[in-house]
């Protein structure tokens, strides 16, 4: 397969990773405070001759649809749609307030493992039984319900997912999709198998941000993209630590057997004082490798949203580090780069993709004006005849640059329907009022979405380039990598 001339070794990757570190990380080392020069990331020299030869320009094509399984097929018509909420609070609470304000929602359950985070979903739902466990209240409440809603650590995303979809139950997960490849790849075939209204929780996918910038890149507003650039502002929970010595009574109202779930045991470690989180429940799980996905895992399912809606990439041939702090065997590191190579379709030519986050940013391009800085978060689409920067996790604010040819070329022409709205969407399919495929973040679209980016967090662990076999779901360049495609479980939680 083609390949760019220089490959990051883990000699390499090991000496940027020290070199960062030592530097601070204070925002100084790329980012616009850098002499004008057009965007080069640390120890990325481009792509080969080979590869800029299947980037020249093409055609611009018509829109073609998002993936998605089941198009045009109904699932049967119901009056109320009856969900049921794993996870109550933090963002189950943003799916309480909103399948709320729909009249056509009714909860029959909830499940949360720590009683005290129940509060929100008692007081919409006073008549709904309440849960510890989900797989005993899917088994209890499996005729009682239609729907389940999903937002717990990413631990259980896959789990919780799948057994919902065993039984029949249109399911609403939350990015990340899932906590491995594989895991991603078994809910994209199991999206297949059932006839399910199914939606990953990248609300973003919804508003107008990754529209405008489709019908622009389709229009062929700024040529033929051949590169990309997400940055992100997290993490802004712990990452690079150790795991606590000390162990602490598990409080009354915590399940922490049910919260560990498919996870190895550890002892429970509650908050300091004067702190409402400890090292894992309820908030900095994320930075664990046992139970998030760290900055990536949490961001890139909203941050490049818009590079797998507009290029359609498919599967990476390969994916590498580019620097990062120490990573443990524990936790991520606290800030990374990488970048993904997307080989050529009969759509579109190549790209290489980038990512950055722990305050890393790309160099401002020569197309943003002087005055003008990078966002904390955003994207670059870089094209043989323009780029668009874009504001925000959720492509809120796409832009050409420079100012005056966003003057000169204007708003695109329409060429995508626009959405009610991320759950409206996802309602309407489960009570047959829209069609299956209506959600636009389906599984379809958002298993290999996430198991694109959960490469890069196999690739951060070995800390060298891993190409990729889809059809195999293996790493033949680095056979050590393929440990962690996917993981151990607990006993009682394999599904």
């Amino acid at each position: 397969m083609n390949q760019p001339a220089n490959r990051t070794t883990r000699r390499t990757f090991i000496k940027t990773a020290a070199t960062i570190a030592g530097a601070g990380i204070g925002g100084g080392l790329i980012g616009c405070g850098q002499p004008r020069e057009k965007i080069q990331p640390v120890e990325a020299a481009g792509p080969s001759a080979a590869q800029v030869e299947g980037m020249s320009a093409r055609p611009v094509n018509a829109p073609a649809p998002l993936p998605a399984f089941h198009r045009g097929e109904y699932a049967p018509k119901l009056d109320k749609l009856r969900v049921a909420y794993i996870g109550t609070a933090g963002i189950g609470h943003y799916h309480l307030d909103k399948t709320t304000e729909l009249e056509c929602v009714e909860c029959p359950c909830y499940c949360d493992v720590d009683t005290q985070r129940m509060a929100r979903a008692a007081e919409l739902f006073p008549n709904a039984r309440p849960y510890q466990d989900y797989r005993r209240m899917l088994e209890v409440e499996r005729d009682n319900i239609d729907a389940v809603m999903i937002g717990t650590p990413d631990h259980h995303h896959y789990p919780a997912t799948m057994l919902a979809m065993r039984m029949g139950k249109h399911v609403y997960t939350q990015k990340p999709l899932a906590h491995t490849v594989w895991e991603a790849r078994q809910l994209t075939e199991a999206a297949r198998r059932y006839k399910l209204a199914t939606q990953m929780g990248n609300q973003g996918h919804a508003l107008e941000g990754w529209r405008l910038v489709y019908e622009w890149v389709h229009s062929g507003a700024i040529g033929d993209v051949i590169e990309t650039h997400t940055w992100t502002d997290r993490p802004i929970w712990p990452q690079g630590m150790s795991r606590p010595k000390e162990e602490e009574p598990v409080p009354e109202s915590l399940d922490w057997d049910c919260w560990l779930g498919p996870a190895p045991l550890r002892p429970f470690k509650g908050p300091a004082p004067g702190k409402d989180a400890g090292p894992y429940h309820p908030f900095n799980w994320r930075g664990w490798w046992d139970f998030g996905c760290g900055a990536l895992g949490d961001m890139a399912c909203h941050t490049m949203d818009g590079i797998f809606a507009v290029l359609d990439p498919g599967s990476p041939a390969w994916v590498e580090p580019i620097a990062a702090t120490p990573i443990t065997d524990e936790a991520f590191p606290t800030c990374s780069m990488l970048r993904w190579y997307f080989p050529a379709t009969a759509s579109r030519p190549a790209f290489i993709s980038y990512w950055y986050d722990g305050g890393l940013k790309p160099r401002c391009p020569e197309a943003l004006e002087l005055e003008r800085r990078l966002p904390d978060t955003g994207n670059l689409f870089l094209g043989t005849k323009g780029a668009l920067l874009i504001t925000g996790d959720y492509l809120d604010s796409p832009r050409i640059i420079p100012e005056t040819l966003m003057k000169q070329i204007g708003k695109p022409p329409q060429m995508l329907e626009r959405s009610p709205g991320h759950v409206e969407e996802w309602v309407m399919a489960a009570m047959g009022q829209a069609p299956l495929d209506f959600p636009k973040s389906n599984f379809a679209y958002a298993g290999p979405f996430t198991e694109a980016v959960l490469l890069g967090n196999v690739a951060l662990r070995t800390g060298r380039r891993i190409e990729w076999d889809a059809a195999n779901l293996r790493v033949p360049n680095l056979p050590e990598a393929n440990q962690y495609i996917s993981k151990t479980y607990r006993e009682g939680w394999r599904v």
